[in-house]
This record gives structure tokens, sequence and C-alpha cells, in this order.
């Protein structure tokens, strides 16, 4: 196995190559207005830092967010387009899923311990427009709620700890912050890998369908209006 994994649900960058058994390489670009600048070239490093080809990769798995619309689409496009000219199979996993297993596992960077926090936690990062998507795991990391997009005032976040963006962009309502702020491409692939040598009886792989949680802030246009002389 060699499993391509990627995110740009967040202003986060995210790639890594995962062999089935141990990530191989990682690159994280923090840039939320270059995911389609970043992307290839962050895809090709950490494909030849393994020292490997893109003939070589069995499988691709891609955040599906939920994200902004723009830098969302940038990975989804390029995981598609990716494994359809390679033959390969493509598969989804939520983005907050991602964070959230690394503060079950009380991965580096989480400030928490194996194990989880030991009750409820949210994670929650960054929607624009004021709001932010978030999601409610138990202490395992199994998602309890959401995702679901709101204005911070509106998540039910009383007594919980929150990884993900939202602590840092709202620190009067989310006071107790977790890491890790971002998902990390090899936690996707750590996913991934279980899920598909056990079956998936959780459903965590998911169709490459983004999870906008709202419209596109592009609309159609409204027809001309006549102008009578």
């Amino acid at each position: 196995m060699l499993l391509l994994g990627l995110d740009t649900a967040t202003p986060a960058v995210t790639v890594a190559l995962h062999d089935g058994s141990q990530p191989l390489a990682q690159l994280v670009t923090v840039d939320a207005h270059r995911h389609a600048e970043l992307l290839a070239p962050a895809i090709a490093k950490v494909i030849a830092d393994a020292g490997a080809t893109p003939g070589d990769l069995t499988g691709i798995v891609a955040g599906v967010g939920p994200g902004p619309y723009t830098g969302l689409r940038v990975g989804l496009v390029t995981a598609r387009v990716l494994g359809s000219a390679l033959g390969i199979p493509v598969h989804g996993l939520c983005s907050l899923d991602v964070i959230a297993a690394d503060v079950a596992t009380g991965a580096e960077g989480t400030g928490r311990p194996a194990g989880g926090p030991g009750r409820d936690f949210l994670v929650a990062t960054d929607a624009r427009r004021r709001e932010l998507y978030w999601a409610r795991y138990d202490g395992a990391g199994q998602r309890v709620a959401g995702p679901e997009v709101s204005s911070p005032a509106d998540i039910p976040a009383a007594g919980l700890a929150a990884a993900g963006e939202g602590p840092m962009l709202y620190p009067e309502l989310l006071p107790d912050g977790l890491g890790p702020a971002f998902p990390a491409a090899a936690t996707l692939c750590r996913i991934a890998v279980a899920a598909l040598a056990d079956g998936d009886p959780g459903g965590l792989l998911l169709p490459l369908e983004p999870l906008y949680l709202r419209r596109p802030d592009v609309r159609e246009p409204h027809a001309p209006k006549r102008v009578t002389p």
C-alpha cells in the first residue's frame, strides 16, 4: 500500500504519504490564499521525499471539509483528477474528524495525554463570515454531533474544551483550547488505513463530495434589466 493523503479545508495545505504501517513523509504549509499554488508542488515533494513515483500510489484520501468553498475545492478536484489519471481509488474523510483523532490519541501538539481529554470536546474551524464549522466528540474521538456551521455564540460549548482554529479566533467563547489547529494529512492516512483494513464499520470513509454546509458565495446573476429608451 502507498496511500496519499491531503487536506485543504483550512488555511493549512497538508500532504502525506503512508505505506500502510507508518507515514513516510509529510508537508504542511499554512497560507489561506495559496492552496492552488501550493498543493501540486507539495504532492510532488512528498512523493519524491519518500523515494516513490506517482505511479506507485495505490490510493488517495482527501479531507472533504467542512471548509470554505475555494480552498476545499482545490484539494478535492486535485484528488479526483489524480485518482482518475492513475486509476486508483479515492476516499474522503471529514476534516474535523481528523483533528479530533489527534486530540483523542494525544498526538504531539495537542496538549493532552494519550486517551483524549477524558470527556466530550469540540473541534471548531474557521468558516469565515464570523462563523465556525464545528462538531462535538466524545473522549475517544467519536463524533456525537455535527458537523454544523454557526455563529460562535450559538455553539453549545459550555464547559467543553475545543481544538481547531476556533479557540484562537474566539478565545472569549472557547477559552479551553486544545491543539491541533489544523488537520494533519498523516493522521488522515492513519484513519483511512485502519478503516480500509477492517471494512470501515464506522462509516468514516466518505464519497469525495465537499461538505460546504452552506451555499458558496458565487451566485447565478439575475436576468439583465430591461433598458427602455
